[in-house]
This record gives structure tokens, sequence and C-alpha cells, in this order.
């Protein structure tokens, strides 16, 4: 295929009828008239040789190819976007753009709260848009690194990407102030016998294979996509939850919980910020990850309330 032959404005018409699935609502969309937009669509047909829009009844439904494009219109559209906006020089104080960050609810509570703040000081033009992580992130890395500016995620999960370090984290247990069935200590043995809450994001694993490797099998009885849930999810229950220690920390007091250091040495959690090499040398992505490591900085100094016989709490860390 040459790329020179080709019209790439007619991708932009070609993701505004696979969306809209209808020609006049494709051309208001992007500022085409009628007949402009039957002519796209006829010379998008060509191309194919598929009709790619198929008259069903009073509508119109995707062929199987046009299915096929739909996801590679909206990914091949914002790569462009993000190629014809890369710049080569950047000030915060004065430009506008907008950042596509992939979080989990817990990065979002830890690191992305005080992106923001930096950002409402210093960049007022800058727009941060938190997203899930894709959960095909580990079987097509870089299709979804290219459509998000980063990613928040800890190590062990996807590799060979350039990431910036942000900051370690370690484990602690949440565990319900009027749970009977647990002292001022955790055991192993109540690891194995009571009910668990879980985190369903398979990129924290390492944590689970960790009691495996004890040969602690967790009994779960509630699984959830979201961290910031699990307090209220164990409190007034037998339950326990295995939380990161910062979002505990953060957490604490909106639950009835307490904050319980687990009866082993845990595998550290370590975040950082990975993106797709393609923005390694755009200077607003350059800012981006150096804003990021200031963040990753006031989160490693944040203090964290030691543990004791009275309130079991999240240990200190260490360096």
């Amino acid at each position: 295929m040459n790329l020179a032959s080709l019209d790439l404005n007619l991708v932009v018409a070609l993701r505004a009828l696979l969306e809209e699935r209808n020609v006049t609502r494709a051309g208001r969309r992007i500022g085409l008239s009628q007949p402009a937009m039957s002519g796209a669509l006829a010379r998008l047909r060509r191309h194919f040789d598929d009709d790619l829009l198929d008259r069903v009844g009073g509508h119109y439904e995707l062929t199987a190819l046009g299915q096929v494009l739909l996801d590679r219109t909206s990914t091949v559209c914002d790569q462009l976007e993000r190629l014809f906006t890369s710049q080569a020089d950047f000030d915060p104080a004065t430009e506008s753009r907008e950042f596509a960050l992939g979080v989990s609810d817990y990065s979002v509570a830890v690191f992305g709260a005080e992106l923001t703040r930096i950002l409402d000081r210093e960049a007022p033009g800058i727009r941060v848009r938190f997203v899930q992580i894709p959960a095909g992130i580990t079987e097509a890395t870089g299709a979804v690194l290219s459509t998000l500016d980063s990613v928040v995620m800890p190590h062990g999960i996807i590799s060979d990407f350039p990431a910036t370090e942000l900051y370690e984290d370690s484990w602690v247990f949440l565990v319900a102030e009027d749970n009977p069935e647990v002292g001022d200590r955790l055991s192993h043995d109540d690891l194995a016998r009571l009910p668990w809450v879980t985190y369903l994001r398979a990129y924290d694993s390492p944590a689970v294979h960790q009691l495996g490797m004890l040969g602690i099998e967790p009994r779960v009885s509630v699984s959830v996509d979201s961290f910031t849930v699990l307090p209220f999810l164990v409190a007034g229950t037998h339950r326990i939850a295995l939380v990161p220690a910062l979002l505990a920390e953060r957490l604490r007091g909106t639950a009835p919980v307490r904050i319980m250091t687990p009866p082993y040495e845990t595998v550290p959690l370590r975040e950082a910020l990975w993106w797709h090499p393609v923005h390694t040398h755009d200077a607003g992505h350059i800012w981006l990850r150096d804003t990021a490591a200031r963040v990753a900085s006031a989160v490693r100094a944040a203090p964290i309330r030691g543990t004791d016989d009275e309130d079991p709490a999240v240990r200190s860390r260490e360096g």
C-alpha cells in the first residue's frame, strides 16, 4: 500500500460513517454536505471492495468488514491526532492540551489527585482524562499504549516499553473493626480461614501469587473492579481484603475497618508511568513525565502512621 496515494481525509469520513451508521449524521459531524459524504462512502466502498454499511429496513448496519474497521479507525484517528499535535516546545502555563492516562482507581487516588493539583497551579489550560486501563493491555500493549499518552501500572505486568519510575508501595489488610475472629495480629490461619474481598484486575496477581507460594489459598466471597470500595465491603463482615498501603492510608476513617500488617513480608508494588515510544521526544509529553516524577516524589515523602497494638495500621515504609 502506497500511503502517498491515499486521501487521509477518508479516514475521518470512514470513522464518522462507521460510528454514526448514517450518511447525513456523519456528514454533519465532520462538516460535509450529504452529497459530499455520499461521495466519500462510494470511494471507501471501492477501496475496500465492500459495502461497509448495509441497509436493513429503515436503518444501516455494519458489514463484517465494517465492524472490523470500526475499532481500527478509532485507533488510527487517535494516533494521527497525537502525531500532528506533537510539539517541539511546550509552555504549560499557556498551552491548551488534553492528556489521556490509563489508570486504576488506586493510582487516581494516590497519584492522580496530586497530579491534578499541580496542573491546577501551573498549567490551567491542561486537561487530564483518566480512563480505566483496557483489559487487553497485556495482550496488545503497543496498541493500547498508542491510544493513550501513558498508563500508570506496576512493574511485572508489561515490559519492553519506556517507563518513568514513580513510587514503591506495600500491601496491608483491611479487617472490620468489630470482627471478633481477628485479634491484634493477623495470622496465616486467619488468611486461609476468613472470607476475602478481592480486586478483580489480573495485573495485581504478583501479590496473589505470593500467597500461593506461602500455601495460602484465599477463600474469595466477593470480587470487585475497584480498590476504593473495598473498605465498605469489609466493614461489618468477617471478610478481609488486601490493599496497597498508600491507598489504605488515604481511605482511613471512611469505613469502620482496621488496617493491619500482613503476617509475612509482602512483595513490593513498584508503580511506573509507561508510554509508547512515539511520545518519547514530544515536548508536551516530556513535561508530563517530568511532572509525574515530581508527583511521585511527593507521594514517596507522604507520611504513613505506624502500627501498634492499640491501633493496627500501616507500617512506615522504608526508603
